[in-house]
């Protein structure tokens, strides 16, 4: 095969490959991150600590406490709340619940419920909507907040009622992508991989191709970055409240941390390689010996003079 067939078809290839390297990257973290109930639990634990996100349950749960209490009663509740001291009230000790490990074991065993739940609903195959029973966290709350003699802490409700956490026309779309990505979280890695090797094997000089292989993938990483930067903005722009925009971002962070972690490893990978490759392929011109110069021609013969 000629030389420039050659590197045109591994010009081709190489940039293919590079293509395939932040998606292959993206499909395997939804694939063996996001997917994994240990690993999002792991990734969703140290949130229980911070602050913002204590702030939000404690605005959430508070809320949500105060308003399933009115109805049962009614014109006692808003006696006691004259003064515009009970809804504080709860919601200090919520925030003050969110504090403690009873509320990180609440956390986990939350997150664990919710993700078991929204997993299996989409291997099942089955058109519902997904919910999840939080009274054992209701459970735990109330009883924290009774500890605290918190007012009307006995009159919150524990019942075993089916929370919606994804409605099922959502769950069609999610199942479609968490399908498509499952096969895609596989192989396109290792077409990736396979592409870059072909890509390298049939260039005429394999040390430029794999310096452009290397260039290519920390590209890659970059542009990964890019996206998780410009996917958090558009995330966050998308909340109708801003208060809890601290906590949606964090949330985002922790759930993002590993693709970080991956995008920035492409980079160093991929400078290093192309590093390397260059600094060698300096050493090999300099170690190369000088080319002999053209010897002389030898002279023509000359005719004696008679």
């Amino acid at each position: 095969m000629p030389a420039p067939v050659r590197n045109a078809l591994s010009a081709a290839l190489i940039a293919l490959s590079c293509l395939l390297v932040p998606c292959g990257a993206l499909a395997a973290w939804v694939t063996y991150g996001l997917a994994d109930t240990g690993r999002y639990v792991t990734a969703m634990a140290p949130l229980a600590a911070d602050p913002a996100v204590q702030g939000a349950v404690a605005d959430t749960v508070g809320a949500g406490l105060v308003q399933e209490v009115a109805p049962r009663l009614g014109d006692e509740l808003a006696t006691r709340d004259e003064d515009g001291t009970v809804r504080p009230f709860v919601h200090d000790a919520v925030r003050s619940f969110t504090r403690t490990e009873a509320f990180r074991t609440a956390w986990e065993a939350g997150n664990r419920a919710v993700h078991d739940a929204v997993l299996s609903a989409l291997q099942d195959g089955r058109n519902r909507t997904v919910t999840v029973d939080l009274a054992p966290v209701t459970a735990q709350v109330k009883r924290r907040l009774a500890a605290d003699h918190v007012p009307l802490a006995q009159h919150i409700p524990v019942e075993h009622t089916e929370v919606a956490v994804l409605p099922a026309a959502e769950l069609n779309r999610l199942r479609k992508g968490y399908d498509v990505l499952e096969v895609a979280g596989f192989w396109l890695p290792v077409s990736a991989v396979v592409l870059a090797a072909t890509g390298i094997a049939v260039a005429a000089c394999r040390r430029r191709a794999l310096t452009a292989t290397a260039l290519g993938t920390a590209l890659g990483g970059a542009f990964l970055l890019l996206a998780l930067a410009v996917g958090r903005r558009l995330t966050l722009a998308d909340l109708t409240e801003a208060a809890h925009r601290p906590a949606a971002g964090a949330v985002y962070d922790a759930l993002t941390q590993t693709l970080r972690t991956v995008s920035w490893l492409l980079i160093a990978l991929g400078l290093t390689t192309a590093l390397v490759c260059r600094l060698t392929g300096s050493l090999a011109q300099r170690r190369r010996p000088p080319a002999a110069p053209a010897a002389d021609p030898p002279p023509h013969p000359t005719r004696a003079r008679t």
